[in-house]
């Protein structure tokens, strides 16, 4: 259930870090928090979390390099805090890994409603488990196990995804050879709910195209239609 689900919140304000806590706490859910990446480095060792908000300010190591550090490690949901009007770092946490991101300062509710968002898609929660996803899509070669949430090559090798690639994979595999805008992208892939930063779609776009080793400059199998959106061109078969 989703008030069972565990978070984790690293930021070094103190301030922040309890008002957090305790909306969060008194919303169901059980949280753990810490000020820097050893602190979190800690909390990992000891339990099992299902969702990461990690600031980018920290002292030590940087939010950032804790982001790829822990994607490269778990598929683990992260939501990133950052400064209102830094666009690089959050088109950097994108690209590092990150499933979303949150600009100071931010209102409790749009908090609650992204945590929500992204516990849902990262099937956390019941009503994320759906009847479909026990079906698989096959496509030149390659094998999308919805069942399990994974991707394979024609070669059989397991290719690790985080939950906003998965989530985009899956959008284009159900909607082949058919241009989709970014838009249509967000509402299949995220919900409108999530309300994410718009270039998330083009940063979410490359790391997907890098997966299934689409040549960036030339891809062939997720193409960019000038003006509209994108193009899953492959013939999908479901199995």
């Amino acid at each position: 259930m989703e008030e069972t689900a565990r978070l984790l919140i690293i930021d070094d304000d103190r301030e922040i870090r309890d008002l957090l806590s305790r909306l969060l706490t008194q919303h169901g859910y059980a949280v753990t928090t810490g000020r820097d990446g050893k602190d979190m480095e800690a909390a990992l060792a000891k339990g099992k979390f299902d969702l990461v908000i990690l600031d980018v300010m920290l002292p030590g190591k940087s939010g950032l390099e804790l982001c790829r550090e822990l994607r490269n490690a778990s598929p683990i949901p992260i939501l990133m805090l950052t400064a209102m009007g830094e666009e690089t770092d959050r088109v950097v946490g994108l690209e590092l890994g990150a499933d979303d991101y949150l600009a100071k300062p931010f209102g409790p509710r749009e908090l609650l409603a992204r945590v929500r968002a992204m516990l849902r898609r990262s099937k956390i929660t019941v009503a994320a488990s759906a009847p479909q996803n026990a079906k698989q899509l096959r496509f030149a070669g390659w094998k999308l196990d919805l069942g399990r949430r994974r991707l394979e090559t024609p070669e059989g090798m397991l290719v690790g995804l985080t939950t906003g690639e998965f989530e985009l994979l899956v959008a284009f595999a159900e909607h082949p050879q058919r241009v989709l805008s970014r838009d249509q992208l967000l509402d299949l892939s995220r919900g409108r709910d999530a309300n994410p930063f718009d270039r998330s779609v083009d940063v979410q776009v490359s790391r997907v195209r890098r997966k299934l080793a689409d040549d960036p400059k030339s891809p062939s199998m997720i193409v960019t239609v000038r003006g509209d959106g994108y193009m899953f061109t492959p013939r999908v078969e479901v199995a």
